[in-house]
């Protein structure tokens, strides 16, 4: 109104006809009123267009990221199908350990993560051709004798006898018997240090095993030539001569590591010396 008044005034002092005087106050009033509005509508259009660009950024990165991950589990399956895994069990690994991982209390959920996490350093090291890890894994020997094919060679020395009376090894020995059922051929080398350290036990143990099928022998490291003892001889288990399935001890004799070793050169060393073993052996 004031701006409108402005405008009639100077229309009036230059003496203009009253039609116009009431045009000009009309027209810079109503100017008056659309220029803010005009600059404001400007200003939210502004902010509207930055909202939509921001918006359109964001579905475009959802977008690429939503094909990325496609792509991804697209790999996966094309990488699972040219393997020897089937499919089946390992689309039910992955809905097993989201769904366990999902539902369960923490610690349940913690421990899901742990085991996936093995799993997954398990896999990546087998690619490497070699796994280590502490101790004895007894998991890993009973999982290998169910999967050979061909033979099981394997050393014995005799800090292993508490493992025959104890229920994995009453579990172990199924297993192999399971093995020679299906064919595969044993052969256990029990190594001891002194021939009078064959003692009536051992030769129990020794029977108990023939009996089920598993080749024995008795091996005392005395005997040995010093070239032969010099090599070293921790328990290792050949198997299907892909395969060496080795045990290394501590100062005290206990299990203290525990390796699966695939590399050729490797797996070659210890069949010839599995092999030289046996033939010393009686």
């Amino acid at each position: 109104m004031l701006v409108g008044g402005v405008g009639y005034l100077l229309t009036s002092l230059t003496e203009q006809p009253g039609v116009w005087k009431l045009t000009v106050s009309i027209l810079v009033g109503g100017a008056a009123l659309i220029v803010p509005l005009m600059t404001g509508f400007a200003s939210r259009l502004a902010s509207v267009e930055e909202a939509l660009a921001t918006h359109d950024s964001e579905m475009k990165e959802l977008v690429v990221d939503s094909l990325a991950r496609v792509n991804e589990v697209t790999e996966l399956f094309e990488l699972v199908d040219r393997s020897a895994l089937p499919r089946d069990e390992v689309t039910r690994l992955v809905r097993s350990a989201t769904t366990a991982g999902t539902v369960a209390p923490a610690i349940v959920q913690d421990f899901v993560r742990v085991e996936v996490m093995r799993l997954t350093a398990l896999m990546e090291n087998l690619g490497l051709e070699v796994v280590d890890r502490e101790g004895e894994d007894h998991d890993w020997i009973m999982a290998l004798t169910g999967c050979a094919a061909l033979t099981i060679d394997a050393t014995s020395t005799w800090a292993d006898r508490d493992l025959w009376g104890s229920e994995l090894g009453a579990r172990y020995l199924r297993a192999q018997h399971d093995a020679i059922e299906r064919g595969v051929r044993i052969r256990r080398l029990f190594i001891i240090e002194e021939p009078e350290h064959d003692t009536p036990e051992l030769s129990q143990l020794r029977d108990d095993q023939q009996s089920i099928g598993i080749e024995v022998r008795v091996l005392a490291l005395s005997g040995l030539s010093p070239i032969a003892r010099i090599t070293g001889i921790d328990d290792f288990i050949v198997f299907d001569e892909s395969l060496s399935y080795e045990i290394g001890s501590d100062l005290r004799g206990v299990s203290a590591r525990t390796v699966i070793d695939l590399r050729s050169h490797r797996v070659a060393h210890r069949v010839q010396q599995f092999r030289t073993l046996w033939e010393a052996g009686q």
